[in-house]
């Protein structure tokens, strides 16, 4: 495990030891999009003790990576993860969620209206993944090849019509941003996930899958954020 104080980023940590996600995750410590944050501000913001999860991570030690080192694999190999991985869990989640919420909504939505108003934000984070998978797939992640391409066969790359892959990064960070703030209210308006007493199988069935949906995002989120998009910028410079 990497050396780290109360003021390394987040991002920092999880990209050097990225077994410390679980913790993290379980913790409710935003390592995706507030990845910059030190780890004493991320656990401030989620109202977790610095103490004891500083202490969990020392404990987790050096584990490896569950599919390969990110932070030195190649950019294609690492976005081809992401569009099989991620992209590919988003796309079949909305499949089966958008049904299951419609049927628990008419089921349960009398007694519990909250219900109506989760489908709405599930239904508004749908399309704001759809939209941005797409872009990531036929637009950024391309050129993001197109400037690996170009930095190993010391070639110099035509100018995109963005100016620089800095641009579609930014957007596709605050894009981000905006599915994170969507699910954060899902995850209130749901008390965590947490199904009441009267929720049949479909009901905590659509509560497990919503929880789900919520720890692939931040998963997601955190390979982009943390270890494909700053990769890239560094490489963009690099042909400079």
């Amino acid at each position: 495990m990497m050396t780290f104080t109360d003021q390394t980023p987040v991002r920092e940590i999880v990209v050097a030891n990225p077994s410390a996600v679980e913790i993290l995750e379980q913790a409710g410590v935003d390592y995706c999009c507030g990845g910059e944050k030190s780890l004493a501000d991320a656990c401030n913001a989620a109202g977790v003790s610095l103490a004891e999860i500083a202490a969990r991570l020392h404990q987790n030690g050096t584990k490896p990576a569950p599919d390969a080192d990110w932070s030195i694999a190649p950019l294609a190999r690492l976005a081809a993860y992401i569009v099989e991985k991620h992209h590919g869990y988003v796309r079949g989640a909305i499949q089966r969620l958008q049904p299951l919420l419609a049927k628990v909504r008419g089921k349960h939505g009398a007694n519990h209206p909250e219900l109506a108003g989760i489908e709405s934000l599930f239904q508004d984070v749908s399309r704001e993944m759809t939209q941005h998978m797409q872009k990531e797939e036929y637009i950024l992640f391309p050129y993001i090849e197109e400037i690996e391409r170009a930095a190993h066969t010391r070639s110099p790359m035509p100018p995109p019509p963005f100016g620089t892959v800095r641009h579609p990064i930014r957007m596709m960070m605050d894009e981000h941003d905006a599915a994170a703030a969507i699910v954060k209210e899902i995850r209130s308006r749901s008390s965590a996930y947490a199904p009441p007493a009267d929720a049949c199988m479909s009901f905590q069935a659509a509560y497990r899958e919503l929880h789900t949906f919520e720890t692939d995002l931040h998963q997601h989120v955190h390979l982009e954020n943390n270890i494909l998009f700053p990769r890239a910028i560094e490489m963009e410079d690099s042909l400079v």
